[in-house]
Parts: structure tokens; C-alpha cells; sequence
């Protein structure tokens, strides 16, 4: 069976996730939990779709998902992110190796470190009360989005 259509209909699904939840983290510095539920719960789908293997492969994608939720979840419980985005890059490692992961992890570093200047510039411009709060689900969207869009083109090249 020919499942190249269905990758790319799961691939084209996570893209308009990624999407929303830049949009959602922007508009309400929220990510919800239904929509990372929804990325971590097809990822299976994909993993059939790829053609992954019980062992080791599968077991390779669950224990990165772990990992880089526990990760993320010690950089929350020291302020450093928030929950959604936990959650978010842990649904995330489910999708892609960890060799992708890691070019998504300093993506995102390089993403959010613009977008962090940026943030505390307007923040001190307005004179905003507060700590500014950094919508990182942008970073995280755009940092995952150049795999999932470099699969697209490469595809057609």
C-alpha cells in the first residue's frame, strides 16, 4: 500500500497545528492542551505511515518523547518556559528522530532569543509594568515547521 499521501496529509495536519498554536501563543500566551493531545496522539498514525518498527524504532521515538518532556518539564519548574510549550515539544519528539530534534531544539533556541529581544523591546518601549511574557510557541512553530516543510520540498525537487 502507498502511504506517501497519508504522510503527507498527517505532515500537512501538523503544519496547521504548528500554526495554531503560534497564532493561540501570540493572541493569549496560551498553547491548548486538546491541541497537543492531538499532535502527541497521531504521531502513531505517522509511525505506521513511515513504515517504523516496534523495535527499536518506536521505542526510540516514545523514550525522545519522554525525554525531552522531562527536559522541558525541569526548565518549567524553573520558570524558564511555560506548560504548553512543555507539552508542546514533547508531542513533538514524537514526530521526528532525534538527530531532527536536536536541529528543531537549536532552531528554536536561535528563534526565541530574536523573539525574546524583541518581546523586551516593545515591553520597555510601552513601558509595560511586569515581566514580558515571550510567546515561545512562535519559536517552537517555526523551528518545527522547517522540517516538516523542507519533507514537502524535497519531495517535489
Amino acid at each position: 500500500m502507498d502511504t506517501i499521501p497519508f504522510v503527507y496529509g498527517l505532515l500537512a495536519m501538523l503544519a496547521i497545528a504548528l500554526l495554531h498554536a503560534a497564532y493561540t501563543d501570540i493572541v493569549r500566551r496560551e498553547i491548548e492542551d486538546w491541541l497537543n493531545a492531538g499532535i502527541a496522539l497521531t504521531a502513531p498514525l505517522f509511525w505506521w505511515a513511515c513504515g517504523l518498527s516496534l523495535w527499536p524504532d518506536i521505542a526510540l521515538q516514545i523514550a525522545l518523547g519522554a525525554g525531552v518532556f522531562v527536559f522541558f518539564a525541569l526548565m518549567f519548574a524553573l520558570g524558564a518556559m511555560g506548560g504548553g510549550d512543555v507539552k508542546l515539544l514533547g508531542a513533538l519528539a514524537l514526530w521526528f528522530p532525534w538527530q531532527v530534534m536536536a536541529q528543531v531544539a537549536i532552531l528554536m533556541s536561535l528563534v526565541g532569543a530574536i523573539l525574546t529581544i524583541i518581546v523586551v523591546a516593545e515591553h520597555k518601549m510601552h513601558r509595560k509594568l511586569g515581566q514580558p511574557e515571550i510567546p515561545y510557541g512562535v519559536a517552537i512553530a517555526i523551528a518545527a515547521l522547517w522540517p516538516v516543510g523542507e519533507r514537502f520540498f524535497n519531495h517535489f525537487a
